[in-house]
C-alpha cells in the first residue's frame, strides 16, 4: 500500500502567533508521533505551508481575515516546535497562498497514492480544502483525517468541519 501524510500547516503563527491558539499547543506531540510512524514503515511525509506576501492585506483573504500572518521567512512561517525538527531535508514541502494546494493535488494524483492522511492546522479552513483537494485527486483512494490531530479555535466548527468532510467520505479517525 503506497501511502502518505500530509503535514497541514503546523506554523508557528497557526501554533503560538498571531492566529494561535492553546488547543493547536497540544497536538504537537500526537503530530510529531504520527510522523515518527510513517518514518518507521517507509511511509511518505510531506509538508504545507501557508504562504503570505508583504502585501497579504490587500489580498481577499487579508480583507476577510485582516491578521497578517505566515509572512514568507518570517518566525511566524516556520514551522513549529518538534514538528520543525522532525522535518527531513529531503521532505517535499509545498508552499500555498491560498486555503488549499492544488500543487499537492497534482502531486497526490501523479504518484497515485492509496492512502492519504492529514494532519494539522486549521481543521475548518486548510485541513478541509486539501483534504477535498485529495479526494478530487484520488477518488479511489482512502483519504483520512485524525481528529486528534488537527484543530481550530473554535471546537464548534471543528466539529462541523469533521462532520463535513466524514459526508464527503474523507475517514475521520480517531473522534
Amino acid at each position: 500500500m503506497k501511502k502518505i501524510l500530509v503535514v497541514v500547516d503546523f506554523q508557528k503563527d497557526f501554533v503560538i502567533g498571531s492566529l494561535g491558539f492553546p488547543n493547536a499547543v497540544s497536538l504537537e506531540n500526537k503530530i510529531l508521533e504520527k510522523i515518527q510512524e510513517y518514518r518507521a514503515v517507509g511511509g511518505e511525509v510531506v509538508f504545507t505551508f501557508d504562504t503570505h506576501g508583504e502585501d497579504y492585506l490587500k489580498t481577499q483573504e487579508g480583507r476577510n481575515l485582516p491578521v497578517p500572518h505566515c509572512l514568507k521567512n518570517t518566525e511566524g512561517w516556520k514551522l513549529y516546535g518538534k514538528v520543525a525538527e522532525a522535518r527531513g531535508s529531503s521532505d517535499k514541502c509545498f508552499e500555498k497562498r491560498t486555503f488549499g494546494s492544488l500543487e499537492l493535488a497534482e502531486y497526490l494524483s501523479q504518484n497515485a497514492y492509496d492512502r492519504v492522511e492529514l494532519v494539522g492546522l486549521v481543521s475548518n479552513i486548510c485541513v478541509i480544502s486539501n483534504a477535498v483537494l485529495a479526494k478530487a485527486a484520488l477518488p479511489e483512494a482512502e483519504i483520512i483525517v485524525d481528529a486528534q490531530c488537527t484543530a481550530c479555535a473554535d471546537e464548534a466548527m471543528n466539529q462541523k468541519a469533521l462532520d463535513v468532510m466524514r459526508g464527503l467520505q474523507i475517514g475521520i479517525v480517531n473522534a
